[in-house]
């Protein structure tokens, strides 16, 4: 049994960590100094999706 918890553990531990290097959204954090910039290097070779993240970004500011 014991075997068999560690094998789920690790599997649902991978599944986790792999999903957590998505896209940045358009937030507070993220739309500032350094979270800007490493939020736009996960851009880097998609420049529509670059443009549209300083889009919202813009768009956030704007509102506050």
């Amino acid at each position: 049994m014991n075997f068999k918890y560690s094998v789920v553990c690790i599997i649902g531990l991978s599944i986790a960590l792999i999903g957590c290097d998505g896209v940045p959204e358009a937030d507070a954090v993220n739309c500032s100094g350094k979270g800007m910039e490493k939020a736009l290097t996960a851009f880097k070779n998609d420049e529509a999706g670059r443009q549209a993240f300083i889009d919202q970004c813009n768009a956030l500011n704007k509102e506050n």
